[in-house]
């Protein structure tokens, strides 16, 4: 028998896809494999998490394959952002940045099923910091969102539009500033990067 596949993207569509005109979702509660940390995207520490979150989220896929239990393609890179200086995140001091790393995982993967393959990943990858990965059930409700196309650096306009709506729809941000990664920054043009800017929202 054949392992059943499963796209996460088209099953959470309206979580994996946006538009330039914000809008509001309902992010359910699922499970994410996340990693923690402090400084610029850019940096070191940074580059080790993505890279152990990645062979954490390949290692699960693949026992989830071999079990014949779901095969699929892994989810985009998502990221939680905030500052350590008190300013609004576009302002503050990207040396400062805090930031959890992400990658969600289906619902398949089990609790047990995960520890066991994001040790064997360790052991395979002693260089990245696979044993800092925690598996955390994680809900964000409400959020608005938009779709932004082009260079990180161009984020501030689309956040503005992002901003006037939440205003015009009297709602304030109650929490972190969330990126999903729809491109792979390491091969596209900046021109050409797609990233879906979020926030949890709340009525005034």
């Amino acid at each position: 028998m054949s392992t059943p596949r499963e796209d996460f993207k088209k099953t959470h569509r309206d979580l994996y896809s946006a538009r330039s005109a914000p809008a509001l979702v309902d992010a359910p509660e699922l499970g994410f494999l996340m990693v923690d940390g402090v400084g610029a995207p850019e940096g070191e520490a940074w580059s080790a998490a993505v890279a152990a979150l990645y062979t954490g989220a390949y290692a699960v896929r693949g026992a989830l394959k071999a079990a014949g239990t779901v095969e699929y393609p892994v989810m985009p890179l998502e990221g939680l952002w905030w500052p350590g200086d008190g300013q609004r995140y576009e302002e503050s001091d990207r040396e400062r940045w805090h930031w959890t790393m992400m990658i969600m995982q289906p619902p398949q993967a089990a609790a047990d099923l995960v520890r066991t393959a994001l040790a064997a990943a360790a052991r395979r990858k002693p260089g990245l910091p696979v044993d800092a990965l925690r598996f955390t059930a994680w809900r964000e409700g409400r959020c608005a969102q938009a779709l932004h196309t082009g260079p990180f650096a161009d984020e501030p306009a689309t956040l503005e539009r992002l901003y006037a709506h939440l205003a015009a729809q009297g709602l304030e941000i109650t929490g972190r500033h969330h990126e999903i990664y729809l491109s792979d920054f390491r091969r596209a043009a900046p021109e050409r990067l797609r990233t879906i800017l979020r926030y949890p929202v709340a009525a005034r």
